[in-house]
């Protein structure tokens, strides 16, 4: 059925985000409610229900409409806005340094969250497209809530990468709609299928000459995080406060992951993008000291598993992205909540700084071991259930580079992020310091998740997260057995001699003080020393043609237009247009010079 009027449940969120700065006092606990409500509404809406709203005269955009991935993604965004709602609570009172920020952090993660969830409802393309650019404006405003100077810059950095994205998805948008008004179509934004497929799936397909469908996927895959478009993820979350960085790790590269699903589901592209995503994350992993940084690129790891699942294509594959998208948003966020709280209490984030903390930190420890472990894959975790169904995909369709492949990387993770990042945080050396677990809230919301990482993995009680995957079992038939006798045991051998390999290489693993980079080296290395070595001296030695172009040639103008009435006037006085256009390449040449010296 189709209506007009009801506002996707997004919308929740995103409204009720800004108007928290003005409810003072009342405002932590709103902001506790709304992601609840937001909840409510997701599960109260028929799915036989669409929502359309008139666009500038000519076109009705479908605002609200159940795809096969809706439900589940819907679900685990509100969720997760709840939680992250939780953790910055800001416990010592509005007016301290933590309650300022929340004051700006938690209205912008609201509508980060909430345009989230109004993409997994868009039912064309252009809502999408709005909502998606919403996400940008509200993520950048997360980074840069933290108030630090490296926060400023990496926000920069980031709103300039996915604006560039934002510049490829519609640039796609628009060559599809030529292309199909070339065809003869006479209303393209108004026809579903024409790229979210008749079914939800493989709307679009990447033909030799389809531009438009290229333009699409390059500006998904720069959400995803998907190298080398993916550097922005570990440069710019881990600058975020620690409640902020909780926020960022649930939603961008998660609805990339949706979008991926609908548009592009079975393109064989994306199994070795996804393929290249799993082993990029490991190996930068392993690299990294500063212990955020650590846990950003095993974002890009597990996104891997999720985009490699697309590209099999099956109802197997897309469940298993789906279902470990899901798990992935849970664990994630906790292992971030314990390694914020350890930020938070000690104001120390590289491994190298820490140590010990077991001492002092039991919930936090044991939070963030439960967190390492589902993301591991360890059976009576989450991840267990819903990573392996990607795995089986793989067997499946006999495709045994990406069984090994993600096997190898399934090891992996266990190194970077099942023990190294508790290994280095909480024992290794004893750093002497002792400080306790965080605040109750934090506390509580890492508890939370916890046990929604160990609940989802007990055998039996996994059953409402299958059901609303994209493809659930028909009546009488199981979907999926992950607590096989086989299964079990290679699991726990996998992980057992990851857990050995560690030990053993442990005086290779030990951090140095430094930072690693990877396609960051770009814009942290190249574009500032070309300034510094190539283009600044360049206009330093050549000031004075500079302040002669800029100082006397204007005056020269302005003496030509404005000579006495009696003289014939050479040029006329500039139009609006004309002073717009200067002043766009003004302020463009800004925004250039700007982005190199940050």
């Amino acid at each position: 059925m189709t209506e007009a009027g009801l506002p996707p449940p997004g919308l929740i969120l995103v409204l009720g985000g800004l108007v928290l700065p003005l409810l003072r006092g009342l405002g932590p606990a709103i902001a506790l409610l709304l992601p609840l409500l937001t909840l409510a509404a997701i599960w109260a809406i028929p799915t036989d229900l669409t929502v359309t709203m008139p666009f500038m005269g000519q076109y009705d955009l479908t605002v609200l409409a159940f795809n096969p991935p809706t439900r589940v993604f819907a679900t685990i965004f509100a969720v997760m806005a709840f939680a992250g709602a939780l953790f910055a609570h800001p416990i010592t009172g509005i007016d301290s340094e933590r309650g300022k920020r929340w004051r700006v952090e938690l209205p912008a993660a609201f509508v980060y969250a909430g345009s989230a969830i109004c993409v997994t409802f868009a039912g064309d393309i252009l809502s999408l497209f709005i909502f998606w650019e919403l996400m940008a404006i509200g993520s950048t405003t997360v980074i840069w809530s933290a108030g630090t100077k490296e926060a400023g810059r990496a926000g920069y950095r980031y709103a300039l990468v996915h604006f560039v994205g934002g510049v490829l998805l519609m640039a796609g948008i628009l060559a599809k709609v030529f292309a199909l008004q070339s065809a003869g179509v006479a209303d393209p934004l108004a026809l579903h299928h024409y790229f979210f497929g008749a079914a939800g799936f493989e709307g679009l397909s990447l033909g030799t000459g389809d531009l438009a469908a290229w333009l699409i996927l390059l500006g998904i895959l720069v959400n995803a995080a998907a190298p080398p478009l993916g550097s922005w993820l570990a440069d710019a979350y881990p600058e975020a406060s620690e409640s902020g960085t909780v926020f960022l790790s649930a939603f961008t590269t998660k609805t990339a992951v949706y979008v991926l699903m609908l548009l592009f589901a079975g393109t064989q592209l994306l199994v070795y993008v996804g393929l290249l995503m799993a082993v990029y994350g490991i190996v930068y992993a392993i690299l990294e000291n500063d212990m955020r940084r650590i846990l950003a690129y095993s974002i890009v790891n597990q996104v891997g598993f999720m985009v490699c699942g697309i590209g099999i294509g099956t109802a197997m594959a897309l469940n298993g992205a789906a279902a470990h998208a899901f798990a992935h948003i849970v664990y994630k966020a906790l292992l971030l909540m314990s390694a914020g709280s350890v930020l938070y209490m000690t104001g120390k984030r590289k491994c190298t700084d820490l140590g010990g903390l077991y001492h002092s930190m039991p919930i936090t420890m044991t939070c963030g071991i439960i967190g390492a472990l589902a993301i591991s894959s360890f059976p009576l975790t989450s991840g267990f259930v819903t990573k392996s169904m990607i795995n089986q995909a793989a067997a499946d369709q006999h495709l045994a580079l990406a069984w090994f492949t993600l096997t190898a990387a399934s090891a992996g993770v266990f190194l970077h992020a099942g023990i190294k990042f508790p290994w280095f945080v909480f024992f290794q050396k004893d750093s002497g310091l002792r400080p306790p677990d965080p605040p109750w809230n934090m506390r509580a919301a890492m508890i939370f998740f916890a046990a929604v990482c160990i609940l989802l993995g007990v055998p039996g009680l996994y059953g409402p997260l299958y059901s609303i995957l994209p493809f659930p079992a028909a009546e009488g038939e199981t979907l999926y057995a992950p607590y096989t006798v086989p299964h079990v045991i290679n699991q726990l051998q996998l992980l057992l001699f990851s857990g050995l390999a560690f030990f053993a290489l442990l005086p290779v693993l030990k951090r140095t003080l430094t930072i690693t980079l990877d396609a960051d080296w770009f814009y942290r290395r190249l574009f500032p020393g070309a300034w510094k070595h190539l283009v600044r001296p360049v206009v330093l030695a050549f000031r004075e043609f500079f302040d002669y172009l800029f100082n006397q040639i204007p005056q020269m103008l302005k003496d030509t237009v404005y000579s006495p009435p009696q003289e014939t006037r050479v040029f006329k006085e500039w139009g609006l247009g004309g002073a717009m256009v200067v002043i766009t390449g003004f302020l463009f040449a800004y925004l250039v010079l700007g982005y190199i010296a940050a």
